[in-house]
């Protein structure tokens, strides 16, 4: 086991420890939460990826509150209908939403008018896990490193291209985030969804692109595309990929997944969320399942969970700051 294994186990464990306390706090309110069915809110299409991981998670959640939890697919405009229907739902605890990074922290910046807002009409309960994203570039390309790209792109100015998986999406924003660190002066070129970009990248019309691991891991395992580096601060277990900020200090750029409720829940049924969330998804099976698809499980505290989502929404700001985008 390497050291980064370590570092990622010692922080879900350290946390799961925590959010185990949570337990003294479910009352009487919580003991009798859910008394009907639960809908959980997902701001994205059927079979997307927080779609799946959200399925899993709902089996779960049928079978440990006796009730079911019926997914409601809310995609679109960034996850504006899911997030806003969400956000004006009861605050009673039969709606909750599974959020994934740009919907709660990317929206709010970039559409002038989201209808929703996190700081006043949500509260995050639980956190799900850490996706990292992967850069990549066309295997036959002959670019192998992030130093390759680079010096790729400095010789080759107006011929380096930068696949941008749905724009303002957090892909595009991240390799936006590389272009400017690495000062590459890539052009980007915009993709409707990420498989789209993909082909663009095979067909060679562009020579690097981002997504999230479970999108590109069976091209790189197959060879047709070079992991060059994974974007979050610690390399990731099982995967011999360099991280961005070994290259270029301070880079950071992670997906998550988080439970969000109407803010005014009562603590109890937060609590009791928590808890079983918190349990499901450490559980060894789950942990495993949630692993293959590059998802690292992160029991947190609801404190926890909130201050997570905030220093989130700092980075995005900064990010979406830094890089002049104007919300649309």
């Amino acid at each position: 086991m390497n050291r980064t294994f370590h570092a990622w186990t010692r922080r879900a464990l350290g946390t799961a420890a925590l959010a185990a306390l949570s337990l003294t706090a479910v009352g009487a309110h919580a003991q009798s939460w859910p008394a009907r069915p639960v809908k959980l809110i997902v701001p994205a299409g059927a079979g997307a990826a927080p779609d799946v991981i959200a399925r899993l998670l709902a089996e779960r959640l049928s079978q440990t509150w006796g009730q079911g939890v019926v997914v409601d697919n809310r995609p679109g405009a960034g996850g504006i209908p899911g997030m806003s229907a969400l956000a004006r739902s009861a605050n009673d605890g039969y709606t909750i939403g599974f959020v994934p990074a740009a919907m709660g922290t990317i929206t709010p910046l970039v559409y002038k008018n989201p209808q929703f807002n996190p700081d006043t009409e949500l509260t995050s309960a639980a956190t799900i896990g850490i996706s990292p994203l992967v850069m990549v570039a066309n295997a036959a390309s002959g670019i192998n490193t992030l130093q390759d790209l680079a010096r790729f792109a400095k010789a080759n100015p107006g011929k380096a291209n930068f696949a941008a998986p749905q724009p303002n999406s957090l892909p595009h924003l991240a390799g936006e985030m590389l272009n400017k660190a690495g000062s590459m002066g890539m052009t980007t070129v915009p993709y409707p969804a990420p498989p789209a970009a993909l082909v663009g990248l095979m067909s060679g019309d562009v020579v690097m692109t981002t997504d999230g691991i479970p999108g590109l891991i069976g091209q790189i395992k197959a060879g047709k595309l070079k992991a060059l580096a994974v974007t979050s601060t610690l390399r990731l277990p099982g995967l011999d990929i360099p991280t961005v900020a070994e290259t270029y200090p301070g880079y950071e750029a992670i997906g998550w997944f988080q439970i969000i409720l109407p803010a005014g829940t009562p603590t109890a049924v937060i609590d009791k969320v928590n808890a079983d969330v918190n349990r499901i998804i450490m559980s060894p099976d789950m942990s495993a399942r949630l692993n293959d698809m590059g998802v690292y499980p992160r029991a947190d505290t609801p404190a926890a969970a909130r201050e997570f989502f905030a220093s989130q929404q700092r980075a995005m700001k900064k990010l979406v700051a830094d890089l002049g985008i104007q919300p649309q």
